[in-house]
């Protein structure tokens, strides 16, 4: 499953992007309900959740009306895998809040499945920065978070429900993750400026936030969830990083500075120092081989997900081979066109579908109906409900009408 840069900005294309909004302003674009089908759904947030022993109360947050809840009210105490004593979410604890309202985040998500991975990998092969996601599952009126910046891009991914956005004028000045930059809420309030507009984001939508912009989200559907990937970019502070490590070798950065006594002759010895240590720092970022190392973090600063194939490794087994036999029932399809229904048009039964019109047998009609009443389904569930329809056939007829989208 790959995606590129130009598949999520779809219709607004890379060059548009980069030349207007790309750490300028804000842009929302506008999808359709299969556009991000693959990326998440209920029934992978579902089996994400179920993979017990990966969460614990870091990577997995319960938040009530901006308040977060503390993990021994959504936790249980667990032993983990190694034997260390851990918090760990309990289904039944966690089912409470949900009931009264709070919402859930699942934390550094971008590789736990092929789909959530394929927007991380997209938006760093095109050069933007390391892509860490994190889930939000929210409900209408229900407001998480009130209004802040975040310390990296943010690009949304709005992937069940949907959720209105207000984005406000205010921007801090390129922040990053440092205790300077935790300001009490007062701040946040003063410092976002008037609203600079609403913008509601429906199932295969995407909103692009540059870094310090002010926002904050409320659920305006029944349920919503989004996935927002954090981009960290490379930054000027990273280059000072490197210098340091480079002015290890320079005898001029390990001499002592000029002793102080008050002197105006010390003063000036000490400002002739930093001046001339200046100067080297400059020489150095003009060295070849320090832009050669900084050419190369630039290049490569990404996350490393993935990349695994065991058989192949072993020349037991072709990538292409691998995929094949990894096709079966397990594939799930989303339902995109809500709301649609089988009816009977005399002695037909049909569907409307944005591609055209379906004709269906009973035992079909009665299939379709049944699948389309739920947010998704496999071709094994089908099968099971309606054991005398060839339930492969009627999803590829369904997706091929644009009622469906495999996840």
């Amino acid at each position: 499953m790959t995606m590129t840069l130009a598949d999520l900005l779809a219709p607004v294309t890379p060059e548009q992007f980069f030349a207007e909004y790309y750490d300028r302003q804000p842009l929302h674009v506008s999808g359709g309900a299969a556009k991000f089908a693959s990326v998440l759904s209920w029934r992978g947030i579902n089996r994400l959740l179920d993979q017990t022993h990966i969460w614990s109360s870091q990577s997995l947050k319960v938040v009530l009306d901006g308040t977060p809840v503390p993990p021994e009210q959504y936790c249980a105490r667990a032993t983990s895998r190694d034997g260390a004593p851990v918090q760990q979410p309990d289904s039944a604890r966690l089912a409470h809040w949900v009931k009264q309202g709070a919402s859930v985040v699942m934390n550094d998500v971008d590789s736990l499945s092929p789909g959530l991975a394929a927007v991380s990998d997209a938006l760093e092969d095109a050069g933007l920065g390391k892509a860490q996601a994190n889930v939000y599952i929210s409900w209408q009126s229900h407001k998480a978070f009130p209004t802040h910046f975040d310390t990296h891009d943010v690009w949304a991914v709005q992937v069940e429900g949907e959720k209105t956005w207000n984005i406000w004028e205010g921007r801090a000045e390129w922040p990053i993750a440092h205790p300077v930059f935790n300001f009490p809420r007062e701040h946040h309030e003063r410092a976002r400026g008037k609203l600079r507009g609403a913008v509601t984001l429906k199932v295969g939508d995407l909103l692009y936030l540059p870094r310090g912009w002010y926002h904050d989200a409320l659920a305006e559907a029944p349920a919503s969830v989004h996935v927002a990937y954090g981009v960290h970019a490379p930054l000027g502070m990273d280059l000072v990083n490197m210098l340091l490590e480079r002015v290890l070798y320079d005898a001029e950065f390990r001499k002592p500075l000029p002793r102080q006594d008050g002197s105006a002759a010390a003063k000036f010895a000490l400002t002739s120092r930093a001046g001339q240590l200046g100067q080297r720092l400059a020489e150095l970022t003009r060295d070849p081989k320090v832009m050669e190392v900084l050419g190369r973090f630039v290049a490569d600063y990404r996350f490393r997900r993935g990349g695994n194939d065991l058989l192949a490794a072993r020349g037991m087994a072709t990538p292409a081979a691998q995929a094949a036999a990894g096709s079966d029932d397990s594939q799930a399809f989303r339902v995109v066109a809500n709301g649609a229904r089988a009816v009977r048009r005399g002695a037909e039964w049909v569907i409307k579908a944005p591609g055209g019109a379906v004709p269906l047998a009973p035992a079909e009609a009665e299939a379709a109906n049944w699948l389309l009443a739920r947010p998704d389904g496999t071709e094994a569930e089908l099968r099971g409900a309606h054991p005398g329809v060839d339930a492969g056939a009627l999803l590829r007829r369904l997706t091929e009408a644009g009622m469906l989208a495999p996840t």
